[in-house]
């Protein structure tokens, strides 16, 4: 069933177009990761589907309703969290729950028994009485997350939320939105971590506000119809440049101690290269990172041209 659908979904600040014509369908128990560099349009896109911000053209349903003529019924679907934290510092971790409790009007045993389920999944029982500007950033997300939940949402929609995170607490996170989500529960998210969207069901990289491919991790890996190598050499700094201006190299970039180069089979060889430059390779299977970099450099290559 689907749950967030958007068609031409545009929105346009003067001269810029933030958000391009979006066409998305977003499954009911999904998890969604939405990739793109600084800029892309991803914040904007989340803003619209909350109802934060009017669309210029197009249109967003979620949760059955059309944002634009529905919004408080939306509003009583979903829950967001921003990219910063927006809580009460001087506020305990429980007083805060309590906040917002009343304000989503949640009360008596239905907010008692959930705010400790809450606790006890995020593991922030011991904190209870901490202060939320004492809190470590892991734990403050986890409060922020608490804090959106406590309404029950079908939908959350999550702007970034590891940005800055140690990666432990990262970790601890989706360990807890896998848990939601086994209840039901759909997952919007925007993220600046690869590692991260390779644990979602779909990822949609944008760029200049354009979804250029959208997939599941393991297809997306398989996307490309160049080849994939991981190279090394005595000098992979040298050798980066001498690749990177050789016909047929869509990419070459620093992975580790090696070099991952997506070649076009149709232009080039590997073996003509190596034999030319004087490096081991091996063909390998791309990482996400690996191919969100070459539809990057794909995308700046079209719009030179």
């Amino acid at each position: 069933m689907t749950i967030i659908q958007t068609e031409n979904l545009t929105r346009k600040f003067g001269a810029l177009t933030a958000v391009d014509h979006m066409t998305l369908e977003i499954a009911e128990g999904e998890i969604f990761a939405l990739v793109g560099p600084d800029g892309a349009g991803k914040t904007t896109t989340m803003r619209m589907l909350c109802g934060l911000m009017n669309p210029t053209e197009g249109k967003a349903i979620v949760a059955g309703h059309d944002v634009s003529l529905e919004l408080e019924a939306v509003k009583d679907q979903i829950g967001y969290m921003a990219q910063r934290f927006g809580l009460y510092s001087d506020l305990t971790v429980a007083e805060n729950m309590l906040f917002y409790s009343d304000l989503f009007g949640v009360t008596g045993r239905e907010r008692d028994e959930l705010t400790a389920r809450l606790l006890r999944m995020t593991r922030m029982e011991p904190f209870q009485k901490r202060p939320a500007g004492k809190l470590s950033g892991g734990m403050k997300q986890k409060l922020a997350l608490m804090c959106t939940l406590l309404h029950k949402p079908r939908i959350l929609f999550l702007d970034e939320p590891t940005n800055g995170v140690d990666p432990v607490s990262r970790r601890d996170f989706w360990a807890i939105l896998y848990d939601l989500v086994r209840g039901g529960l759909t997952v919007f998210v925007s993220t600046a971590y690869l590692d991260e969207a390779e644990r979602a069901n779909r990822v949609a990289f944008m760029d200049h506000g354009r979804i250029i491919r959208c997939d599941t991790p393991a297809a997306l890996r398989k996307s490309l119809e160049e080849t994939c190598y991981q190279i090394r050499a005595s000098d992979n700094r040298s050798l980066r440049e001498k690749l990177g201006k050789e016909p047929g190299v869509l990419t070459v970039e620093p992975s580790g101690a090696y070099l991952h180069l997506f070649l076009h089979p149709k232009m080039t060889s590997v073996e003509a290269l190596a034999s030319k430059e004087h490096f081991e390779f091996e063909e390998i299977l791309p990482s996400l990172e690996d191919v969100f970099i070459a539809l990057i450099r794909k995308e700046e290559a079209a719009r030179a041209a």
